[in-house]
């Protein structure tokens, strides 16, 4: 199969027979053999009803229901577990990504070679201080932390060989930063293309406040986790190092002090130093805990079932 149409969605009922009939005239014009993938996150408009209904009368239509709203990144990790196309292109419901781009998305994947296409909506019709704005800021901070030059690192519309979606693990918000995600795997060859923005047709966005304040949360967690979830002993156990020497340092000072220099002087106990000494020893040896503790939990880890799957079609 050569390409795998993973969409996310939440109430966009409006939107979702259009956006097939497009997506469909598209891939039977280019010739590709395909599958689109609907996930339904929790809808409680007519959104499961539609896809039902598409799915009757096209076979590539797959749809599988949640059984509550569990977020855009578990929307798309069932997605890219079922994703069977050589390349898998992410695209939002509400008709703001044009299905015309995927025919050149797909050529810069398998002709290119990259491993991911991220979209650039350079022209867009969203407003400028809801929207606009915290998106600049959030791409700023994430070329920062990243090292990747992209502009636009939230846009739904992207393309991925099949090996990364299998490969990286969306959770939480993640899916705003896939590409950095894709990069702490090894897949450097990450690209970028200008695409065609279109104003929302129906409903309203689902940015908000909330969402603004955890794209920068996550951002923090995926730039820790990248530098350390592997390994946080690195982390915890080099703080708990300088704690103690810290620590053991004042100890030591304390110690010389009392016995040869100033045998005469202040008890121990009634010097700010001894106090100094004592919590850095205990928070050092809090920090090698923690780290021990860190290393444990991903030695034992599972993997936890991250959603409910209500229903599903032609799966």
């Amino acid at each position: 199969m050569n390409i795998s149409v993973v969409i996310p969605l939440l109430n966009e009922s409006d939107s979702l027979t259009e956006l097939h009939d497009w997506i469909a005239k598209v891939m039977q014009s280019s010739h590709f053999s395909y599958e689109i993938i609907f996930i339904d996150d929790g809808s409680t408009d007519d959104s499961w009803n539609t896809i039902a209904s598409l799915s009757k009368n096209d076979a590539s239509v797959k749809g599988i229901r949640f059984s509550k709203n569990y977020g855009k990144s578990q929307a798309l990790h069932a997605g890219f577990k079922l994703a069977k196309g050589d390349v898998v292109i992410t695209m939002d419901a509400d008709l703001q990504d044009n299905p015309e781009e995927i025919p050149e998305l797909y050529n810069l994947i398998i002709k290119d070679g990259f491993d991911l296409i991220s979209g650039w909506k350079k022209k867009r019709y969203d407003s400028v201080i809801s929207k606009n704005l915290p998106s600049k800021l959030f791409n700023w901070a994430a070329r920062k932390t990243s090292g990747l030059k992209l502009h636009d690192f939230n846009c739904g519309l992207k393309a991925y060989k099949n090996e990364v979606v299998k490969t990286i693990d969306v959770s939480g918000e993640m899916h705003r930063y896939i590409p950095v995600l894709a990069k702490n795997e090894g897949f450097n060859n990450i690209g970028e293309k200008v695409v065609q923005h279109q104003a929302r047709k129906y409903g309203k966005t689902k940015f908000g406040m909330e969402r603004f304040i955890n794209g920068f949360l996550d951002l923090i967690t995926i730039w820790f986790i990248s530098k350390f979830g592997k390994r946080p002993m690195h982390f915890f156990g080099a703080l708990g190092a300088i704690m103690l020497f810290i620590g053991f340092g004042f100890a030591i000072y304390l110690g010389i002090d009392k016995l040869f220099l100033n045998p005469n002087g202040r008890l121990i106990t009634q010097r700010p130093q001894f106090y100094i000494s004592l919590v850095t020893m205990i928070i050092g040896s809090q920090f090698f805990v923690a780290g021990f503790l860190g290393e444990m939990i991903l030695r034992s880890q599972k993997d936890k079932e991250r959603y409910k799957i209500k229903e599903d079609i032609n799966l």
